[in-house]
């Protein structure tokens, strides 16, 4: 997204010259958003040296994203009573005490357990995120934003990457690594972060984002979400095995694919969305990602193509991300935070779904069965948001301010 124009220097120089407690909260958010693709790199390794199934090493995934999207629905309940500092320093708190005794665990179903809870601290902590950067950076909401965006790509690019060189000396490093990184942010963010000032919260009542699925639009963006995330997680989750790399080999791959991913998020779906619809965007990306699954699946035995498949599919799932949650702030009435939490529920119980679908499929049919169903899953979405049309008639609204574009950004890839 694009803050520029002639006051482009000045606006680096506000981006550079920031409080240390903003630092202290973008490193933060640099380590919460490697947690997305950490563990992608050593599914194999866990498999191989806990004795356990494919399946098994693919619930690392189901138990996070599960916890993470039941989570969405009560983080702005919980953020609106206690304040933002203390609902990053709990969200913090329990990525590292859960991702240690993961790090410590001796069997698989333990780490599971410890993921779910690592889950919960991550909702928790990306959901307050980026209101406590906009709060505390000097030079505008626009640098802020900047910033914030800039520490989201990084960590969605890095966390493959640093999964596979600390997973490439045991499956535990990663963890080891994650749980010391947050630790450092838990102390900064203690120390540097100052208080929030004395205006009231807008306390949000713990039965609005339940209630808010009966709004036309939002069921409609979230049933198709759900759908889309069968796509998302069976590529990201289920790819590592039929690779057959090891676990830097995986690591690299995925880190193409997150570059890709933040690179679209942030740059290239705000561009399409000043000049499409955001409901054409979504059904010319929808097929175009179901193409790069099937893809993968008749590709599934050449690794470099598969490797390629993976790439464009962050491409495409990057832009897909933030012009879905974007269309959720738009399709409604509703408070955004309430309608936010709504549909990541929904959306992340779809991607909880799908790793170990993936495995399932994979071993009672063929390997590349689980790219087939996730490119019949996805054109379902895409079916969906053709036939809401008239509901979601409201979501091609005017262009978002940059706030909004980088709310969407963050709820997306989180």
């Amino acid at each position: 997204m694009s803050a520029g124009g002639s006051n482009g220097t000045s606006e680096t120089r506000s981006l550079l010259h920031q409080p240390r407690q903003v630092w202290a909260v973008a490193f933060a958010c640099v380590v919460a958003f490697m947690g997305i693709g950490l563990v992608d790199p050593i599914l194999p390794s866990i498999a191989a040296d806990l004795d356990a199934t494919p399946t098994e090493a693919e619930l690392l995934f189901t138990s996070y994203l599960l916890i993470t999207g039941l989570a969405m629905l009560v983080t702005s309940w919980i953020s609106s009573r206690i304040g933002a500092k203390r609902t990053l320093l709990i969200g913090l708190a329990l990525i590292v005490v859960f991702a240690l005794l993961a790090a410590l665990s001796g069997n698989v179903e333990l780490v599971i357990g410890f993921r779910a809870g690592w889950g919960l601290g991550n909702a928790l902590f990306i959901s307050t995120a980026l209101a406590t950067i906009v709060g505390a950076a000097s030079g505008g909401t626009s640098s802020a934003i900047i910033l914030y965006e800039a520490a989201l790509g990084l960590g969605i690019a890095i966390g493959p990457l640093l999964g596979g060189l600390l997973g490439s000396i045991s499956w535990r490093g990663p963890f080891f690594g994650t749980a010391v990184l947050m630790a450092v942010g838990f102390v900064a963010i203690l120390t540097l972060l100052r208080g929030e000032g004395s205006a009231p919260r807008v306390k949000i009542p713990f039965s609005a984002p339940f209630t808010a699925l009966r709004q036309p639009a939002l069921a409609a963006l979230a049933g198709a979400a759900f759908l889309y995330n069968v796509g998302f997680f069976i590529l990201l989750a289920y790819t590592p095995f039929p690779l057959g790399f090891d676990a830097i080999g995986i690591g690299l791959t995925f880190f193409g694919w997150g570059l890709g991913l933040a690179v679209t998020s942030v740059w290239v779906a705000p561009l399409l969305t000043r000049r499409l619809p955001r409901t054409t965007v979504i059904a010319l990306a929808l097929p175009l990602l179901a193409l790069d699954l099937a893809f993968a699946g008749f590709a599934i035995s050449t690794p470099a193509a598969l490797v390629v498949a993976v790439v464009i599919g962050g491409l495409v799932l990057g832009v897909l991300n933030t012009v879905l949650t974007e269309s959720v702030m738009e399709a409604t009435d509703l408070p955004r935070a309430v309608a936010s939490s709504s549909y990541s529920a929904v959306r992340f119980i779809g991607g909880a779904v799908a790793p170990p679908l993936a495995t399932v499929l994979a071993d009672t049919i063929a390997p590349s069965t689980p790219y087939f169903v996730a490119a019949v899953a996805v054109l379902a979405a895409a079916l969906v948001v053709v036939l809401a049309r008239g509901a979601l008639a409201r979501v091609n609204g005017g262009v978002e301010t940059p706030q909004v574009e980088a709310q969407a950004i963050a709820l997306g890839d989180a």
